[in-house]
C-alpha cells in the first residue's frame, strides 16, 4: 500500500478538494496553506485516518508538525502502522 497516495485520497475526500490533491507532493504544505483544513476538518481527518488504516490516534500523538506537509502526515500514519 502506498501510504502517501492513500493519505492524498483521504485529504481529497475529507476536505472536498475535488481532485486537487492529485497535484500534491510530499512537500505540499497543509496546515495554514489549505483553507479547507481548519480545526474541525483536522478532527474529521484524524477519525477518517483511524477508520481507513485501522489505527488509533491518541491526543498525545499529534501536534501541528504532524499536519505540516503531506509527507509529515503520511510519515505519521506509517509510524502508527508499524507500532
Amino acid at each position: 500500500m502506498d501510504v502517501t497516495q492513500e493519505v492524498r485520497r483521504i485529504l481529497d475526500e475529507v476536505l472536498s478538494l475535488s481532485g486537487r490533491s492529485a497535484q500534491f507532493t510530499r512537500d505540499t504544505p497543509l496546515l495554514g496553506a489549505i483553507p479547507e483544513l481548519d480545526s474541525m476538518a483536522v478532527v474529521t481527518l484524524i477519525t477518517t485516518l483511524e477508520e481507513q488504516f485501522g489505527l488509533t490516534v491518541d491526543d498525545d500523538d499529534i501536534d501541528g508538525s504532524t499536519f505540516a506537509t503531506v509527507g509529515s502526515l503520511a510519515d505519521f500514519v506509517s509510524s502508527k502502522l508499524t507500532s
